[in-house]
């Protein structure tokens, strides 16, 4: 009798110590997954944000189209593409699309200062010109540091994935590293030329 009662108390202390072991188990595995969550909304969250900020240079654009026609009576070539490259962010489905059309935006822009620059002190001089490209400089500096965030981001989740064991945890339900980000090959600066704007 007493080595039934001893045997059904050993019995009971590994039950309960299985049960202890699988209730382990599974939080791990529910924090685990909860951190991929994590990992995984960062990453869009960031992405976001660098397309938040593209979004606002686009719409400075016009403001900055504005300015300088008022004071140069023809079209110029910078401001042309200023407009395509504002046009094709606008169009863009895809990160990349979105991201290389942002690029040609601060392109653009740069050479369209430049020539502004060399050529229309008195527009360089007005405060309106000033402000506007205070709030460019700001947003391409914006763009800068939300890129880098999504870099950083983009890392958190590609180590936790290869690591062990939260590979095994990324494998199960589908966590899988994401592309760090590349320049395109195709972008390129605008030509300036002899950095003359028309007369």
């Amino acid at each position: 009798m007493v080595k039934q009662k001893e045997g059904m108390k050993t019995s009971t202390k590994v039950w309960i110590g299985v049960g202890i072991v699988v209730l382990l188990l599974l939080l791990w595995v529910v924090g685990s997954y909860n951190g991929f969550v994590g990992l995984d909304q960062n990453v869009q969250k960031s992405w976001s944000e660098v397309e938040n900020q593209y979004q606002r240079q686009a719409d400075l654009i016009p403001n900055l189209i504005s300015v300088v026609s008022s004071s140069v009576s023809v079209e110029t070539k910078f401001v042309k593409d200023v407009i395509a490259a504002r046009t094709a962010y606008a169009s863009a489905t895809s990160q990349l699309a979105k991201d290389t059309a942002g690029q040609q935006m601060n392109n653009g822009i740069s050479a369209l200062v430049s020539a502004v620059a060399e050529n229309y002190p008195v527009l360089q001089a007005s405060r309106q010109y000033s402000s506007l490209m205070d709030e460019l400089s700001g947003t391409q500096n914006r763009i800068t540091v939300a890129r880098g965030r999504y870099i950083d981001s983009i890392q958190a989740i590609n180590i936790a994935v290869k690591r062990f064991p939260g590979n095994i945890i990324a494998g199960i339900f589908g966590f899988e590293k994401v592309e760090y980000y590349r320049a395109e090959a195709g972008t390129t600066t605008p030509s300036l030329g002899t950095g003359q704007l028309p007369q």
